[in-house]
């Protein structure tokens, strides 16, 4: 049952401080989804394995599902205003040991983002390095360098990390406009056409794994809520970054992927993307802006990716912080620094962690590939069966507390958004081969021992949080019974 009093033992002693706006966490948002790396990434592969040339509309459409989404998720903010997104939110609809096993895959998917994040920069740091005449090191070293650099901005004032996103997104928005500048001026390779976003293309091929793939872009737009306590009026600023984030990204992704398809033609940029899966972007700056452009693309895409592991690092470090302010973790984990205001100790536990997995990764003899694909496959999944379960908690905890007189906000828009998303978590996990890149001789997609294993790393997770539910409600009943106290 949802708690509505709260006492002494449940005030929080080490909340975060910071002065975010809803321009900041917008920044921070979009980082993560890294629009760059997408561009050169997801959207190949969209192509590719997708819809075709029919792939921009996909991204609206998935924007508009995690609108509609977003439409429950802030409406929670102001009626739980705790700081742990999907732990807080799943644990005041779904029941506590629900909750608590979202804080853990929470925890388990924003890692597996961050760490195969760092194994895709390193690998290119230690490809570009041995090019240059550079000593030739593994990836796993460039990765614990990464790790050390992330960790130390995390460890610091949030607005520090938010000057340096806002740095890196800059550029990336910079370079992406200057190139679509380019095909608009050129009128691209067969002329500007609008007949890629006719439903022909839009059903073409499998549109589900397009879908599939323009969902993953938009990754992290649901970390808004937790930068809840470093926020000057989060009531009002989590809910307009939320809706922000989602609409700059969906709109950007769809004309970004366009002018790509504009610059090859919709007759030859399936070809082109077949033939360059990894480096289309590159090639396409290189044909429109030259080699300086292909000079400062390679930088961008770098840095890119950084403020992408930037932004997952922090949000990791406030569910360690949040966990510890509330008991389930060791005390000390939910403490802010004094001078910066930041969650040190979490950010510091963070990085020992990532560290730690990185060593374990490379020791094994894992290649960067390997690592990026798998740690994505396990996070696509996590997140979006987040998702679904946070939707269906909006709708139980107003169902029962009563506290909201909007049925679009509290029952009907949270309805559709679990059902979608449901619907999507089942179609990602029958297609999880293709995810993650097991195939069989043939070279086609198929169930094996890597898809199997991937997806039931999650299960300890989801064991652990039933089990610590178990024993703290026995050891600790007063924190336990203060996860879903209603007070910030």
């Amino acid at each position: 049952m949802t708690t509505v009093d709260s006492s002494e033992s449940t005030v929080e002693t080490g909340k975060l401080r910071g002065q975010l706006g809803a321009l900041a966490i917008v920044l921070m948002v979009i980082a993560a989804a890294a629009p760059l790396s997408v561009l050169g990434g997801i959207v190949p592969l969209g192509l590719i394995m997708g819809n075709g040339v029919g792939l921009p509309v996909l991204f609206l459409v998935g924007g508009a599902i995690l609108l509609v989404f977003a439409v429950g998720f802030t409406h929670m903010t102001k009626h739980v205003p705790r700081s742990g997104a999907f732990f807080h939110y799943i644990s005041a609809g779904l029941g506590r040991p629900p909750g608590l096993v979202a804080a853990w895959i929470s925890i388990f998917s924003y890692l597996s983002v961050e760490v195969g994040l760092i194994a895709q920069i390193s690998s290119v740091l230690a490809d570009t390095v041995a090019r240059v005449a550079g000593p030739q090191l593994h990836w796993g070293i460039y990765a614990l360098l990464t790790a050390a650099c992330v960790g130390t901005l995390g460890y610091r004032r949030i607005d520090l990390s938010t000057k340096v996103l806002g740095v890196v997104l800059s550029g990336e928005v910079l370079i992406i406009a200057v190139l679509s500048v380019a095909v608009l001026y050129t009128g691209g390779a067969e002329g500007l056409t609008l007949s890629t976003f006719g439903w022909d293309h839009v059903f073409a091929g499998a549109p589900i794994i397009g879908l599939m793939f323009c969902l993953n872009a938009f990754t992290g737009f649901e970390s808004t809520a937790i930068y809840r306590d470093e926020t000057k009026n989060p009531d009002t600023a989590i809910p307009r970054a939320t809706y922000a984030a989602v609409l700059i990204v969906g709109i950007f992704y769809t004309f970004s992927s366009w002018m790509m398809i504009m610059a090859w033609g919709p007759h030859q940029v399936i070809d082109a993307a077949s033939a360059h899966p990894t480096t289309l972007i590159i090639e396409t700056t290189a044909a429109y802006l030259g080699p300086v452009g292909v000079v400062a693309i390679n930088i961008l895409l770098l840095t890119s990716v950084f403020a992408a592991i930037l932004s997952f690092h922090n949000v990791v470090a406030r569910y360690f912080h949040v966990l510890g302010n509330s008991g389930m973790l060791p005390r000390a984990l939910g403490q802010a620094h004094r001078r910066h205001g930041s969650p040190h100790r979490a950010s510091v536990t963070t990085s020992i962690i990532t560290a730690s997995v990185i060593v374990l990764c490379a020791a094994c003899g894992l290649t960067a590939t390997q690592v990026l694909g798998w740690s994505a496959g396990d996070a696509t999944v996590g997140i979006i069966v987040l998702m679904a379960a946070t939707a269906l908690s909006v709708v139980v905890f107003f169902r029962r507390t009563k506290l909201s007189t909007s049925r679009w906000q509290a029952f009907i828009a949270p309805s559709l958004a679990f059902v979608t998303l449901s619907l999507i978590a089942i179609v990602i996990m029958m297609n999880y081969p293709l995810l993650v890149g097991e195939t069989d001789a043939a070279g086609q997609p198929e169930f094996g021992p890597i898809s199997t294993t991937l997806l039931l790393m999650m299960l300890p997770f989801i064991i652990l949080g039933l089990v610590q539910a178990v024993v703290l409600k026995r050891r600790n009943p007063k924190a336990y019974a203060a996860i879903t106290t209603l007070d910030g």
